[in-house]
């Protein structure tokens, strides 16, 4: 079983994967952020890097999926290989930091790719508003994430939205997680594990 967690930076997606892990007893994969060796580059002078960064980005998850299957176990994602591709290359395209030329290698890459991928069982979407992502950024102090805009994070929220919407490649769960605090509060958590036992076996 496949699982994946979805939603913008600073959203609780690494979190929230690490507990229900824990809860589950599930095999967790996270993103491969402290390998990348474009992350610094990219913040730096995104125009030059989004390319690489988003190619690196397309590789290591391509091969999770493909480990993830190949593993049989329970598995649980935090973030998902469309999220590369319908939000972060597609803002940075429109945002003039990506050439169409590239664009179009990495988008004929991603749908080649697709065509070979199973979609999650069950995709988790992580929904926050743009203070709250803000202050979680800031909480979690990462040198390189100092440089986000709230421009940058509103044009990703407003992409992560519009996906959202016409997701339809399985059992989705929304989660607005504006009041919740899946750490310090065990009922938040709790909600949420029961929404997830819900979708996974159809409790009512």
């Amino acid at each position: 079983m496949h699982v994946a967690i979805a939603g913008n930076i600073g959203a609780g997606k690494t979190t929230l994967t690490k507990l229900l892990a824990k809860h589950y007893k599930w095999e967790a994969q996270f993103e491969d952020v402290v390998d990348n060796p474009y992350l610094d580059d990219f913040y730096n002078q995104m125009e030059r890097w989004s390319f690489n960064l988003q190619i690196y980005f397309l590789n290591s998850r391509f091969r999770q999926i493909l480990q993830i299957r190949e593993s049989g176990k329970k598995i649980i994602q935090d973030r998902t290989i469309y999220e590369d591709a319908y939000i972060f290359a597609p803002n940075l395209h429109a945002m003039g930091l990506m050439t169409n030329r590239d664009f179009e290698n990495y988008k004929s890459l991603f749908d080649l790719m697709e065509s070979v991928v199973q979609s999650p069982d069950l995709l988790i979407y992580l929904r926050s508003s743009i203070p709250n992502l803000v202050n979680q950024i800031h909480k979690r102090g990462r040198d390189y994430e100092n440089s986000i805009s709230i421009d940058y994070l509103s044009r990703l929220n407003e992409r992560y939205e519009a996906w959202i919407h016409g997701y339809d490649k399985g059992k989705l769960l929304v989660i607005d997680v504006d009041n919740l605090d899946f750490v310090d509060k065990p009922e938040d958590l709790g909600s949420v594990i029961n929404r997830i036992d819900a979708e996974l076996h159809g409790l009512f």
